[in-house]
């Protein structure tokens, strides 16, 4: 059995472990990619390399900043103010999450938006007495959505343009992606809205949730909830100005490549204890652990998934099932291989897995390949079914209190009318045959 075939049947027990829960989350993740470096799958020492990837720092430094605001007492002002705009009924605050979560991923990474906005989701879900598991998922699904509205908006967007330059051919403008972006963030939301909350769970909040939204009223001092919020502020301008291309017209606010999003949450975090907006200990158990480690132990599977080609294998073999497709034909496969590889694969290999593929059949079939590679990116972008799919779901599973299976119910409708649209959108737009 070659090293690709090992590597699919790890990551098919892993999937069978998730659904079940027959043990923990967190346990299912770190044993895969314990499994894989027993099976030679990857080298020894990268098998806990995931705990050492900078978006694990990123989740713990805005897990800390986030409980600031608890523990001061500001989210839960925050939240009653957004109830008293939004009023408490369900579908107005998840239309008011979406929407905020959706927009700010169009030009921040949708990591960022989904670490930065959590807490504040969490105030509101306190201030309207709603269980945050029927916010959080929605919030994390909107980030996915607005990523697809511009091309810095995730990296598979940018992947696809590569993709394009490397065939010499032209690529998308910046905007370009809101073409289908928009309808899909558009219909997704309503899609959440009307039939995606029927799925959600009603799973309340973690004791230690409880206990960060019933702060002590001693602890309500707002010389504290101001400098919270200005930290969480700073964390946010921070994550921005690092998206900011330097030779752009805003080239001269630009910190990218001065300071990371990583750097930022954690400099918040620290900050958030040095000013005393929560204690060392309180800081210390403000981090989720299980989503801390859910990450590190699927990452390294990722890894194995491309380094063996276990992911190309699968490109290969459903591509060679097609034979000679149309089009449309071969769109709708790669989109949906596309989408099924990032469920449990990282989105960016995802795409640089596939984009060249599809361009090269695509030319082929003398069409424009264009479609083709929209396609491929969006579906990227739609790892909605899993909690490993995309940072974001996997930063709510803990205060959500969701189950690996809430995700599967929530989020494979969502990927299915994404499928729709795009494939009613990207032929219109990117015809094949201009």
């Amino acid at each position: 059995m070659g090293k690709d075939v090992m590597t699919l049947c790890v990551l098919a027990v892993v999937a069978l472990l998730f659904i079940t829960e027959i043990i923990p989350l967190a346990a299912t993740a770190m044993g895969g990619a314990i499994a894989c470096g027993l099976l030679g799958l990857l080298p020894l020492g990268q098998v806990f390399s995931g705990l050492s990837n900078s978006t694990v720092v990123l989740f713990a430094g805005m897990f800390v900043v986030g409980a600031s605001m608890f523990y001061t007492g500001l989210a839960q002002k925050i939240g009653k103010g957004v109830v008293g705009m939004f009023g408490t009924s369900e579908n107005s605050l998840m239309l008011g999450v979406m929407l905020a979560g959706a927009s700010l991923s169009g030009v921040l990474s949708n990591t960022g938006t989904a670490a930065c906005l959590m807490p504040v989701v969490l105030g509101i879900c306190a201030g309207a007495k709603i269980p945050a598991s029927r916010q959080l998922m929605p919030l994390a699904f909107a980030a996915g959505l607005g990523g697809t509205l511009t091309m810095v908006g995730t990296p598979p967007n940018i992947i696809a343009n590569q993709a394009l330059a490397t065939a010499k051919l032209p690529g998308f403008g910046f905007f370009e992606y809101a073409w289908v972006g928009i309808p899909l963030t558009v219909v997704g939301i309503i899609y959440m809205m009307f039939v995606g909350k029927h799925l959600l769970p009603k799973a309340e909040l973690s004791a230690d949730q409880e206990i960060k939204q019933e702060v002590d009223a001693t602890s309500h001092d707002a010389t504290k909830q101001m400098i919270s919020g200005a930290i969480l502020a700073g964390v946010v301008l921070t994550m921005v100005l690092t998206d900011i291309d330097p030779k752009s017209s805003l080239g001269a606010f630009s910190m990218r490549g001065k300071i990371t999003l990583e750097m930022a949450a954690f400099i918040g975090a620290i900050l958030c204890v040095l000013t005393k907006c929560l204690t060392e200990k309180q800081a210390y158990a403000s981090i989720d652990w299980v989503t801390i480690l859910l990450f590190a132990g699927m990452m390294p599977v990722s890894a194995a998934m491309a380094g063996t080609g276990a992911g190309k294998l699968i490109a290969e073999t459903v591509v060679g099932w097609m034979g000679t497709p149309t089009p449309l034909v071969l769109m709708a496969v790669l989109f949906a291989l596309s989408c099924g590889l990032t469920q449990f694969m990282s989105n960016t290999a995802s795409a640089a897995l596939l984009c060249p593929i599809g361009v090269s059949i695509a030319n082929q079939l003398g069409a424009d390949p264009k479609a083709v590679v929209m396609a491929i990116c969006i579906a990227a972008s739609c790892a909605f079914a899993t909690p490993v799919g995309t940072p974001p779901n996997t930063l709510v599973l803990g205060p959500g209190g969701y189950k690996f299976v809430d995700y599967i119910k929530a989020g494979s409708g969502l990927v299915l009318v994404s499928f729709i649209v795009c494939m009613i959108v990207i032929p219109v737009v990117w015809p094949f045959f201009p």
